[in-house]
């Protein structure tokens, strides 16, 4: 996952020349090309560079000094290898097989080194020509296909359509493989044999459909009986470049390509503007945007990173530089982000069940991607209460229906009048469960909720202890004015030492602190309760809480035996099945801490205890598309089972259960499985505990969460899995409004001097968090975290 900024500038035009297949012409095109540019009249003067990036076979075969030869423009050929085959063949016998990100840097700086030099005279321009190595899935050096090497630069691309019987075919295939990675393809071009196959001439028609334009180009002088290198060879291609590359094909050509150069620098720069004009942002005040260029214009993303346009937040730099800039995705796009923006592998997939299903309706139907989901859900989550699976769009209205099935369940058995009797939850002080009405009266009153007009906020917020790191000391803490109540303050080895329920026993203060409250809730006040709601081990949008997990488990316990009915005079009714919920239904929020974010399948597994109804959302596609689930038990489900439709589960959306979504999200959670147990991720748990065997782990290195730890300006830090919480201190209070981490938030983005890594992320509060990838790589972390500790010092 490449970071390198895209490939865009004032004064330099780039387009990278594919080819359908190989022996299709790209050399000649980019010759002939390069030849135009070269000779344009007018104000503008042009410098034109061709650029090969892997070449194999022998020196005096290689397309560089054919261009040179015939353009007499100035070329590079950046890796070369001696053997006539393909790259990732050739390379095997090399010293040094360069790898997919020294590749795109590499080539990225030389197209550089070229703005830089048109820039320095106002009346140049200059042309970079990249010409790959044969078909646009051709492998590079390390096998990888070369149009996933390249894809971070997102150059612009001209395609070489081949011209020979089945080259319609082999075109077409080739435009869609650039699509589905997010290509924009300026131009498609095909050399002309006039063969009875017209290929030009149905190319060019069917790409005028998809609004590309397509263009037929001469063909290139028969060289049948002429030597290869003689005079006479060079004398008819010099004139085939100097007559064509005037002529108006190629002129127009040319003209295609500057306007859409000049179409994407405009587009670019009123976008912001234009946003603001017609965008309504989510959790934003506009009145404090003082400015359009406040709002972040991506042009794309690739692996971890933005690709962000350079506004005036930075500094005025020279025109040579490119008019985007890559930023780390700190929070992951709001939680969802795991396996790489761009991901070509989930594009694709994503584009197989669009072509086999579109959208189908779900109710009373099933679809292979839906039930293959909930199966696999279902069998992961390794939890036997878990025996059914509601699919809804997203977190909120999955915990919307996790919420009408808890208290239809608990009415149903303590045979409540919900229309009569105000049936609340039970909750932890600082969740945050989503958006929607039902969802936010899941919370308590707080900065989301308070200006809601129809926020009631029903049910009951335990206060609990929490655990960080503070002072290179791990800490669990109860609130203050509870060290009766909770016990001190307790001091921990290492982060493990704090998941180990064994060694810290039966949490038996923990549970008469929790029987204490329901007792006064429910037998003093006749309150009634519907369920137990929670986000396992951290609440997130509560400002990255990471909660004692033996509270949580203690909360579940007692819960599940206490006698909910308030009433001496009724039996408790009997639970014959031992995975059916007792007490209240118990539902565990896994919106953001499920499926690997902590480092595990589900975050239920770091409290040993198994939910009644589980919600599962964001990493559940990868990252790429929206989709959730309400996983149930047994016992849940029945509380629906009646005569009467009426008695069913009446929600339901136009979209659920959609094939696209559910097929990536079966191919994500394969990806995301194998990185489980792959060898980063050994490696990641290694420098935590010592072995590949720890109970927890974060992909943030030890040493620099420590370090963190006792820095002067953080009160405490918290990592585990991909997820990193830095809360600063602040002298006026903690919390929402809190603005002590909005100017290390501004500064990692704005004020990073290159070549460090700009970091984009979001705070709440006083707290700055980042998160990577189910993917990132190690050595990624580093230059994040190495940029993270300049910030703050």
């Amino acid at each position: 996952m490449p970071r390198v900024p895209g490939a865009l500038w004032k004064k330099l035009i780039a387009v990278q020349v594919y080819g359908a297949n190989t022996g299709v012409g790209k050399t000649v095109f980019s010759t002939l090309l390069g030849s135009h540019f070269a000779k344009r009249t007018g104000k503008t003067k042009w410098r034109v560079q061709y650029i090969k990036p892997v070449s194999t076979g022998p020196a005096d075969e290689a397309d560089d000094s054919y261009v040179q030869k015939y353009s007499g423009r100035c070329v590079s050929t950046l890796f070369k290898f001696d053997e006539a085959v393909s790259p990732h063949v050739a390379a095997r016998g090399a010293d040094l097989v360069p790898g997919d990100e020294l590749i795109s840097q590499t080539v990225f700086k030389t197209v550089q080194q070229e703005a830089t030099a048109a820039s320095m005279n106002t009346d140049t321009m200059a042309l970079a020509i990249v010409e790959t190595a044969g078909g646009v899935l051709s492998p590079g050096p390390s096998g990888t296909p070369q149009a996933d090497i390249f894809r971070p630069l997102r150059i612009p691309s001209i395609l070489v359509a081949d011209h020979r019987l089945g080259g319609i075919s082999s075109t077409i295939s080739a435009a869609e493989s650039l699509i589905v990675r997010g290509y924009d393809i300026d131009a498609v071009v095909c050399f002309n044999d006039h063969s009875k196959y017209e290929n030009a001439q149905y190319l060019e028609e069917y790409f005028s459909k998809s609004g590309i334009s397509a263009f037929t180009l001469p063909w290139i002088p028969n060289m049948q009986g002429i030597g290869a290198g003689t005079k006479e060879e060079a004398e008819i291609m010099q004139g085939f470049y100097d007559a064509q590359s005037v002529e108006e094909p190629i002129r127009k050509l040319a003209m295609r390509l500057l306007d859409r150069h000049s179409e994407r620098l405009d587009n670019l720069s009123s976008m912001a503007s234009r946003t603001s004009e017609a965008i309504w942002h989510p959790f934003t005040q506009h009145k404090h945007l003082k400015s359009a260029d406040e709002i972040l214009v991506f042009d794309s993303a690739y692996g971890d990173y933005f690709q962000v346009k350079q506004t005036g937040h930075v500094p005025e730099t020279h025109e040579s530089r490119s008019e985007l800039y890559p930023a780390f995705d700190g929070s992951a796009s709001w939680w969802t982000q795991g396996l790489g923006h761009g991901n070509p592998r989930l594009a694709l997939e994503a584009a197989h069940a669009a072509g086999r299903y579109g959208h189908v309706m779900f109710a009373g139907a099933t679809h292979e991607p839906a039930l293959v989901l909930a199966e696999k859900m279902l069998r992961e989550s390794h939890n036997p209460r878990l025996k059914k699976v509601f699919y809804t769009d997203n977190g909120s209205t999955a915990t919307e229906v996790g919420i009408k099935m808890s208290l239809r369940a608990a009415s149903k058995r303590y045979e409540w009048d919900s229309n009569r009797e105000d049936i609340g939850i039970l909750g932890l002080k600082g969740s945050y469960h989503g958006d929607t009405i039902g969802a936010m009266d899941a919370s308590e009153p707080c900065i989301f909720n308070d200006k809601v007009d129809w926020y009631r906020g029903r049910g009951f917020w335990f206060d609990y202890p929490t655990f960080k790191l503070k002072k290179g000391q791990w800490v669990v803490e109860p609130p203050e004015g509870l060290e009766v109540e909770l016990g001190p303050t307790q001091h921990f080895e290492k982060q493990d030492d704090i998941f180990n329920f064994t060694a810290r026993g039966h949490a038996t203060q923990y549970e008469a602190y929790i029987e204490k409250i329901l007792d006064d809730l429910v037998k003093r006040q006749g309150r009634k309760f519907g369920a137990l709601i929670m986000e396992p081990v951290i609440l997130g949008a509560g400002g990255m809480i990471f909660v004692d997990p033996l509270f949580q488990q203690a909360l579940v316990r007692v819960v599940r035996r206490y006698d909910f009915t308030n009433d001496s005079r009724t039996e408790k009714p009997p639970v014959a099945d031992e995975h059916a919920w007792s007490g209240l239904p118990v539902m565990f929020d896994e919106v953001f801490t499920g499926l690997y974010r902590l480092g595990r399948f589900s975050a239920a597994s770091f409290l040993q205890a198994h939910p009644d109804i589980s919600v599962n959302a964001k990493l559940l596609t990868g990252g790429l598309l929206p989709l959730s689930i309400t996983s149930a038990s047994q016992s849940v489900f029945e509380a629906f089972w009646g005569d009467s439709k009426a008695e069913a589960l009446l929600h339901g959306h136009s979209y659920t259960a959609h094939a696209v979504g559910c097929h990536v999200a079966n191919t994500s959670l394969e990806i995301m499985q194998q990185a489980s147990v792959g060898q980063e991720w050994k490696d990641f748990k290694k420098q935590w505990a010592g072995s590949d065997e720890g109970n927890s782990w974060s992909m943030w290195s030890r040493s620099f969460v420590e370090r963190l730890s006792n820095h002067a300006r953080v009160d405490y830090v918290n990592a585990l899995g991909s997820v990193l919480a830095v809360s600063l201190t602040d002298g006026q209070g903690s919390g929402y409004n809190s603005l002590a981490a909005v100017g290390i938030r501004d500064k990692l983005l704005y004020g990073v001097p290159s070549p460090q890594v700009q970091i984009h992320s979001r705070v709440l509060g006083n707290v700055i968090y980042l998160i990577a990838g189910i993917t990132t790589t190690y050595r990624h972390i580093l230059d994040i975290e190495a940029t993270f500790i300049r910030t703050l010092d």
